[in-house]
């Protein structure tokens, strides 16, 4: 099917690609909508990927993507994200020890994600550690990943600038993978949910989710990729309405509030430069004005519960990625005249 922005995009193919960064949140399975959103971004032509920061689910999508287009430029890497994510969806089927009892999962139906096995363990998860559940540390994820991407030829080759955010648990601090730092443990302790996983340690150091202090961190955009343009990544809704009143509500809602603060004090920090900048107080050659753009759904992800973040049925995973793409497509119908001009969005009233 030929769309209205396919054929604007061959009509500007003779022209350079728009260089832009990505800022990729975490959020369990419900990262498949943010592998939509790249796999629309990867059919455009006149879009170019320079760099990526990224944080748990948005850190796999990140390493999957990076060797794909390592491996394969813009198809690879669409081909790499695809086979990630059933790779995922399988994993998660061969490991379900309720797979024998289908009326468990409720319907996958996009906004109908309900089912009492999701709700379960999301009640046991607040309960047990994974310490007592799960003494052998056993992580089917590091298996599906290091089956999808071979690190060590990423490390010598990687065509994107890659950076993966962690938290540490002694110190707080948050610790960006980069560089010879890219490796599977890297992606899985960017991906450490404390009550599902143990802490990753590397070099001695104990790492939980990197969403705690950077979801993603935005500043190794800003001092290392050459593009002015950043693209946030949604998973975490910024806004909900009304008050959550019972237990699991509220602290979803704790869980997106927290999970978003990091970005938003970036956020504040970012329109409080440019606003010097423009007002003439710092000179532009001192300072960098940052253009920031949003692709997100929070109206399809306040629909969800969170214990949908734990559902990998290849089916919920494939309505979230169409969303993904749904809301890439109009971004980029929207927006692409903004990218290297303007911020698509109102900083101040979407963070301060």
């Amino acid at each position: 099917m030929v769309t209205t922005q396919t054929r604007q995009a061959k009509r500007d193919d003779s022209a350079a690609p728009r260089q832009i960064a990505l800022a990729l949140q975490g959020g369990g399975m419900h990262g498949a909508f943010t592998w939509g959103v790249l796999d629309r971004l990867l059919e455009d032509p006149r879009i170019a990927i320079e760099g990526v920061s990224a944080t748990s689910a948005g850190a796999m999508n990140a390493a999957v993507l990076a060797y794909g287009l390592m491996k394969g430029g813009e198809a690879g890497a669409r081909q790499a994200l695809h086979d990630f994510w059933h790779a995922v969806a399988e994993s998660a089927e061969r490991y379900n020890p309720f797979r024998w009892a289908p009326w468990l999962k409720g319907s996958h139906s996009f906004g109908l994600d309900h089912s009492p096995l999701y709700a379960f363990a999301d009640m046991l998860l607040r309960v047990f550690s994974p310490y007592q559940f799960n003494p052998h540390n056993l992580n089917p994820l590091r298996e599906v990943l290091e089956s999808q991407v071979d690190f060590a030829a990423l490390r010598n080759a990687c065509p994107i600038l890659l950076y993966l955010c962690a938290t540490n648990v002694e110190t707080g601090k948050i610790r960006i993978f980069t560089g010879e730092d890219v490796c599977a443990d890297a992606v899985l302790a960017s991906a450490c949910v404390p009550t599902l996983f143990q802490a990753v340690t590397i070099a001695g150091e104990h790492y939980w989710d990197g969403g705690y202090m950077g979801n993603p961190a935005i500043y190794p955009l800003i001092y290392h990729c050459e593009t002015r343009d950043v693209v946030i990544v949604h998973i975490n809704p910024l806004v909900r309405k009304g008050v959550p009143v019972t237990a699991a509500e509220i602290l979803n809602r704790i869980n997106e509030i927290s999970f978003n603060s990091s970005l938003m004090r970036e956020m504040r920090a970012v329109a409080f430069v440019t606003d010097l900048i423009q007002q003439g107080k710092i000179a532009r050659e001192e300072m960098k004005e940052m253009l920031i753009h949003s692709i997100r759904s929070d109206d399809a992800m306040c629909a969800l519960s969170v214990s949908s973040k734990y559902n990998a049925d290849w089916g919920f995973l494939c309505e979230l990625r169409d969303n993904g793409r749904r809301e890439a497509d109009a971004w980029l119908d929207q927006h692409y005249a903004d990218i290297g001009e303007r911020s698509s969005i109102d900083i101040r009233k979407e963070f301060l």
